[in-house]
């Protein structure tokens, strides 16, 4: 398998194009990923609960900033174990970096809920929280880079959208789970309950995919050294340079790593911010995880269609004019109502645009440093906005009183995302090569698309 000229990726119009992946091996792919969104919002909406077990405090609020701070910690380890897995994804092989990455983050989404509280052992509880936190970090830092990599090298030029929108797929769907599960435990436990062992049991109901996540990844193939011969030193489409696609990736992943942690964050606000019953609440999780299920893989299909750009700027932009009416309306009313209604639209908008936000940067990137380098990108992103937004949202609205600080908030992040997108250069085979039609790349693109016609 061999690239075309000017578009990283890309096949020339003598080779074959790849099988698709199987259902098999886009599950042991995808199981990472679920298993990274699954403990985050877990831990995110039941916060408050994690925070009274290790973090006990007679200030108001202050047991779930500490929480909240803790979670955030494991967002530090981010970038070293990009650097470490993610090299080793393009050094050594995809396959082996996902195991290696795979096997860490089973090992802290387990430890996590079997550390007795503080109540039990003292201050080894938060230790070991923390500690906890920062190898999971240190895992999931390394874990996108080979998995997405793998991923587009695997998928037929032509359906890399909707390859790797399975990705975010698999990430809401892990959300759905976490917010099915989490109403469940809240509807049929009191609050002492759900402080005690409520909480733990749904963490460690993540760990349950681990040994079966492990066996699907034995399994894969290696697509690291299936385009040995790209000429990987050719510059991305648009006239960009590549360090000016990392910044726009890293704006383009800051903004939707904003918005989804926000969205992710409406159970926490609906309850601790809007006092908003527990059980109502943890509903809101589940109905942002459907609407990801649903749309992640339409964008992905629809940017194979008709491009990456502009399936990411229309619901972004419906999705800036939707936040203030959004969270104005939920603010006043406070009813369950205004809180999924509201779920739906954000949550449309956003997962519309950002399931082809990862597919264009990893189309950006050229075979030999792809891994370590979406890696890197993703994992400096998440480390900064990922593991602040929720605290900073939490703090600015005891800080100004105002139910609408997530709103400002994610008003920011999205113009700066729009931004990004409108920069960035087209990556999707067919539209990049309508463009430069006198290119090798364009011949490529028309003869996988005359196959796949046939």
């Amino acid at each position: 398998m061999t690239q075309a000229s000017g578009i990283p990726g890309t096949l020339v119009a003598d080779a074959p194009g790849p099988a698709p992946p199987l259902k098999r091996q886009v599950a042991a792919v995808c199981v990472g990923n679920a298993l990274e969104f699954y403990d985050f919002v877990t831990y995110a909406f039941f916060a408050a609960q994690i925070g009274r077990s290790f973090f006990p405090s007679d200030t108001r609020g202050a047991s779930l900033l500490a929480s909240l701070a803790t979670f955030g910690a494991g967002f530090l380890t981010r970038p070293l174990g990009a650097w470490v897995i993610g090299r080793m994804g393009d050094r050594v092989g995809r396959k082996p970096a996902m195991l290696l990455s795979f096997a860490l983050i089973g090992i802290a989404t387990i430890g996590l809920p079997l550390t007795p509280s503080y109540a039990a052992i003292g201050v080894l509880a938060p230790i070991l929280v923390v500690g906890f936190r920062l190898l999971q970090g240190f895992a999931l830092g390394g874990e996108v880079g080979p998995s997405t990599a793998f991923m587009m090298e695997a998928a037929p030029p032509l359906r890399r959208g909707l390859y790797i929108s399975l990705q975010s797929m698999s990430a809401d769907a892990a959300v759905l789970l976490a917010g099915v599960i989490g109403f469940v435990l809240a509807n049929a436990m009191d609050t002492a309950a759900l402080d005690q062992w409520g909480w733990r049991v749904a963490l460690l109901a993540g760990g349950l995919i681990v040994p079966f996540g492990m066996l699907l990844r034995r399994d894969l193939g290696e697509t690291l050294h299936a385009s040995s011969g790209a000429p990987d030193d050719e510059p991305p489409a648009g006239g960009r340079s590549y360090r000016q696609i990392v910044a726009l990736s890293l704006a383009m992943l800051a903004a939707a790593t904003t918005t989804n942690y926000i969205l992710d964050y409406m159970t926490t606000y609906a309850g601790s911010t809007l006092g908003m019953p527990a059980n109502l609440a943890l509903g809101a999780t589940a109905v942002v995880g459907l609407c990801g299920v649903v749309c992640d893989p339409i964008s992905g299909w629809m940017s194979d269609r008709f491009g990456r750009k502009p399936v990411m700027i229309a619901p972004w932009i419906v999705l800036l004019l939707a936040i203030f009416p959004c969270f104005w309306l939920l603010s006043h009313l406070r009813t369950g109502a205004a809180l999924y209604g509201a779920s739906v639209m954000l949550a449309m908008a956003s997962t519309l645009s950002s399931a082809t936000v990862l597919v264009t940067i990893t189309e950006s990137l050229p075979h030999r440093v792809r891994s370590g380098s979406l890696s890197l990108i993703y994992a400096i992103a998440i480390s900064i906005f990922g593991g602040s937004t929720q605290f900073m949202v939490n703090w600015l609205t005891q800080l100004t009183g105002s139910a609408l600080a997530p709103a400002w908030y994610m008003v920011v992040g999205v113009a700066v995302g729009l931004t990004a997108i409108v920069l960035m250069p087209e990556t999707a085979p067919i539209k990049a090569s309508r463009a430069r039609p006198d290119t090798a790349a364009s011949r490529s693109a028309m003869a996988v698309q005359g196959q796949a016609a046939r």
